[in-house]
């Protein structure tokens, strides 16, 4: 039977949180050497004050010589596909043509493979829903279906590529995903405002919670503005005027 995770999203920062520190250094001197303003050492306080000023300012282009990797596990295949269309980023992500989703070890095991989904928190996955030909089943039930199908394709000579064809958006895929800070910003203005899907919102905020931690000069002006009718939080960013 299909395993069913509604746990949300996970992450895993891959670039070490030091060197994530670090790069506030490189952020001061490009930014200084524009003006060929540097003038004496730049230290960790130093960077913190001055990155802090020029993103008030809206000077964004001095910290695209940053960049942070970040496993995401536990997603659906849908939230993947949103991901990927943030251009300005590279992605490593689970391939459905070379991963055997009969997951038996070295030799296909396929009695025993079980296909991992993300249904929506906020639905009952045993709510029976009519097929509209007198037939019921729950999303549940429509999963295992899916399995099913992709099993007996798998045990009919089909290749994992090929049985692949009728996995569901819902397939729980692993992706990385590689971007300046830049680009996060970007990805958080998108991806946790309101308007966003529930599952990739859910992850983007809690990975942009991290990160405001790590480096809050870069990523403090997000906060949390309210509580959608599923429970979950948005964000919003405070607009600097100067």
């Amino acid at each position: 039977m299909a395993e069913i995770l509604n746990t949300g999203g996970q992450f895993n920062i891959l670039t070490p949180r030091e060197e994530l520190k670090r790069q506030l250094l490189g952020i001061e001197i490009a930014g200084r050497t524009c003006y060929q303003s540097i003038s004496g050492e730049v230290t960790p306080e130093s960077a913190q004050r001055f990155v802090k000023m020029i993103m008030r300012r809206g000077h964004e282009s001095v910290i695209e010589h940053t960049s942070m990797s970040v496993l995401f596990t536990q997603c659906s295949r849908g939230l993947t596909h949103e991901l990927v269309r943030h251009r300005v980023a590279s992605f490593s992500q689970e391939s459905t043509r070379y991963v055997d989703y009969s997951r038996g070890g070295d030799e296909p095991d396929l009695q025993r493979f079980q296909m991992r989904c993300i249904l929506p928190p906020h639905r009952d996955s045993q709510e029976e829903i009519g097929l509209g030909d007198g037939r019921s089943m729950t999303p549940v039930d429509m999963m295992n279906e899916i399995e099913l199908y992709y099993r007996s394709l798998r045990k009919g000579g089909w290749s994992p590529e090929d049985a692949r064809q009728v996995l569901p958006n819902a397939l729980e895929s692993d992706i990385v995903m590689t971007a300046n800070w830049r680009e996060w910003r970007h990805v958080f203005e998108m991806r946790t405002q309101k308007a966003a899907h529930w599952e990739i919102r859910r992850v983007m905020g809690d990975l942009l919670i991290t990160t405001q931690k790590i480096v809050p000069a870069v990523f403090d002006d997000f906060y949390v503005a309210g509580i959608d009718t599923n429970g979950l939080r948005f964000f919003e960013q405070k607009r600097n005027v100067w």
